[in-house]
């Protein structure tokens, strides 16, 4: 049976649809010795090849869904390659799949990170259309008042658009630093701390410790990673209508 050419990259494990839609525009992907576009479709026995190389369609189409939790170091980075020789989540991990990450953390933020085998799942989790929770702890310096709360919840005009908190709670301390959870349903670029620092204040710490309905477990320490239970990777293909 065909289908949409971006969607059989993902489910293969080479990446996200959304980034495989970038290599179709870009003109780097060919089926049967053409060059693909948008809206074209295959089938899993079809010749494809991606900047000349040939991938295997097939290679995960019987392979069970699997997802790992990890939990990033801050100063560990999210890409694949560094040319400062930094270490990266992937350096990390298991290597007996091609492992997709489920959004990204920035350098300077730990916390839970998602990956997964099928990169259609990933897709769909990541898309702000499935409305996930994120949340995650923030630490800030300053005095926040609930003129400030009010703000953040309300929404803030930010740079690239309208952004906002769905929910923001005290989470304790004393002195110039005080710890707040915030959830949001949206994974843009350094959101979480551009939306505090739109109101003058500084986040001196940011982890992000659930993604839907997966917290990330007291015990798993910084940089180990452990693999999701079956029925918790039921629960996620089910958020996102995949079962």
């Amino acid at each position: 049976m065909s289908e949409r050419l971006q969607k059989l990259i993902a489910t293969a494990g080479y990446g996200s649809r959304r980034w495989a839609e970038r290599l179709i525009e870009q003109g780097r992907v060919e089926v049967n010795n053409k060059t693909a576009s948008i809206g074209d479709k295959a089938e899993i026995t079809d010749k494809v090849k991606i900047d000349g190389r040939k991938i295997d369609l097939a290679r995960y189409s019987e392979e069970e869904t699997k997802v790992i939790i990890l939990n990033k170091q801050a100063g560990v980075i999210c890409s694949n390659k560094d040319e400062e020789g930094r270490k990266s989540v992937y350096d990390l991990l298991p290597k007996e799949s091609r492992w997709v990450m489920v959004g990204r953390l920035d350098l300077n933020t730990s916390g839970l990170l998602l990956f997964t085998n099928n990169g259609d799942l990933a897709n769909k989790l990541m898309h702000p259309s499935s409305e996930i929770d994120r949340e995650y702890a923030v630490r800030v310096l300053g005095q926040v008042e609930n003129e400030d709360l009010k703000k953040l919840t309300e929404g803030i005009e930010l740079e690239d658009g309208f952004a906002k908190f769905n929910r923001v709670t005290f989470g304790g301390g004393e002195g110039a630093n005080r710890w707040y959870k915030v959830v949001l349903k949206e994974g843009r670029k350094r959101e979480v701390r551009r939306l505090w620092e739109a109101l003058g204040f500084k986040v001196s710490r940011l982890i992000r410790v659930r993604f839907g309905e997966i917290r990330l477990p007291e015990n798993l320490k910084a940089n180990q990673y452990d693999y999701l239970k079956p029925g918790q990777v039921n629960q996620l293909l089910r958020a996102v209508k995949l079962k």
